[in-house]
């Protein structure tokens, strides 16, 4: 796999996240570090694990989000998890195992997606030729048509106009999409209801198991062509293609570039203050992560997978706990520390104007499709941020989410009263604006600054 240095992985994900740059060169190190190990004879390749990578911070601050542009820039399968959602073995709910297994599944569908589009050409050639059957036989041709001509000279001629559908200009016109919104019938193949063994877990689920032996059900059912394009080429797709070679090349990039992105890693740890309660199925899980990280093999449906050199990122506040109170052993396997910064005013004012999907960019996108021009003066993005930046002082520290807060209740009025019933609008919202509409957020800040 052919990669970006750890320079331009950061410039790449400076588009989306702002500050936080000592997570970022962590996580990009790290991604190189593959690239570096993949050009390494085998023998020194099997010697080398990934470093797997803790990160610290409250919420907010782009722990999730660097992980997932990451994976996203280099198209590794990729995988979030809550940790609070695994229960120790021997308790009802989900196991750490399926963590694997839903890496694997993502793996699989990657591989698919990218074998599908080299046979999407060919597919779709094939799937306007069954459209073109299938409309050939609905549009069945009448009796031919005759129409008589006197001639000059007393004689009849008889012309026999031939009202057959001509299968190449057919197949010409639905190629051009002509035909599209036409509707037809034809077998589609019913999608299998999920049957669970254990109600409640996902992962046990009898469909998924019994359906490579069961017979596919089909159904007939009145569609469009465009729709019955769509279903054929998937058909055609899974035929053309060697599902065994995709199980096989899914399996191997799991292993050796999966992502596992574990949150809310604090939760699972015993604070040192805490006795009692829940703490045993707490320590009981990080046990059941711990022989993954460290690396085991599991056994799934499409094959064994090895996740010694799964790369592991686990993320938390730790607001109560602090990592040492995770167990040794798990702390171990965790040897990249990386602790996230408070978002600023500054960050904020940052996180308004510079990213791609800036939230002053979306809500102007979708503002516009109500025929309102919103558009936000500097001054006001700075009050803004400077609101944000005491917000989370003052009460819960949600990062860069506080934003979203205010923007919604900033704009509320203004979504409530847009509409297309009118031409085009330019709205801009000021500083005066702000402060008019947040009245009581900034009053309240700038009179505790005198209560002692």
């Amino acid at each position: 796999m052919e990669l970006m240095t750890p320079k331009e992985i950061v410039a790449e994900l400076d588009k989306y996240i702002i500050g936080q740059d000592r997570a970022k060169r962590a996580v990009a190190v790290a991604l190189r570090n593959r690239y570096r190990r993949s050009k390494l004879s085998e023998a020194l390749r099997e010697e080398i694990t990934p470093k797997n990578i803790l990160m610290k911070g409250p919420t907010g601050v782009g722990k999730t989000e660097i992980a997932r542009r990451l994976a996203k820039l280099v198209k590794a399968p990729f995988v979030k998890v809550e940790a609070t959602k695994y229960t120790e073995v021997g308790y009802v709910g989900r196991d750490v195992e399926s963590m694997i297994r839903d890496l694997v599944e993502n793996a699989i569908r990657l591989v698919k997606d990218e074998k599908f589009e080299q046979v999407k050409a060919t597919a779709t050639v094939n799937a306007n030729k069954r459209i073109r059957d299938i409309l050939m036989k609905k549009q069945k041709p009448n009796a031919p048509k005759t129409t008589t001509n006197n001639l000059a000279d007393g004689a009849v001629e008889v012309v026999v106009e031939d009202d057959k559908i001509n299968p190449e200009v057919l197949l010409k016109e639905i190629e051009e999409g002509k035909w599209d919104k036409e509707i037809i019938e034809m077998e589609v193949i019913e999608a299998p209801r999920a049957i669970e063994i254990i109600p409640g877990n996902q992962d046990t689920n009898i469909s998924s198991f019994l359906g490579g032996i069961l017979p596919k059900n089909r159904k007939l059912r009145k569609i469009s062509v465009a729709q019955a394009r769509r279903n054929i080429v998937n058909e055609e797709s899974a035929r053309l293609i060697d599902m065994d070679s995709v199980n096989e090349e899914g399996i191997r990039r799991a292993e050796q570039e999966g992502i596992i992105f574990i949150d809310e890693i604090d939760k699972i740890a015993i604070s040192s203050n805490a006795h009692g309660g829940p703490d045993v199925s707490r320590e009981g899980v990080q046990r059941d992560i711990l022989p993954f990280v460290e690396g085991c093999t599991v056994n799934t449906k499409y094959g064994i997978i090895r996740t010694d050199y799964i790369l592991f990122i686990a993320a938390g506040a730790f607001h109560i706990a602090k990592v040492e109170d995770l167990i040794p052993e798990l702390q171990g396997r965790f040897p990249i520390r990386v602790e996230l910064d408070n978002l600023t005013e500054k960050e904020f004012y940052r996180i308004l104007t510079q990213p791609k999907n800036a939230i002053t960019k979306q809500q102007a996108e979708l503002l516009k499709v109500d025929n309102i021009d919103l558009v936000f003066e500097e001054d006001a993005l700075k009050e803004i941020a400077r609101i944000a930046e005491m917000e989370n002082e003052n009460n819960e520290n949600i990062g860069a989410r506080r934003l979203h807060t205010i923007i919604e209740s900033l704009l509320q009025d203004i979504s409530f009263e847009a509409g297309a019933d009118h031409p085009m609008s330019k709205v801009v919202i000021t500083k005066a604006f702000v402060q008019k509409e947040l009245e009581q957020t900034v009053k309240k800040y700038d009179l505790s600054k005198y209560i002692m």
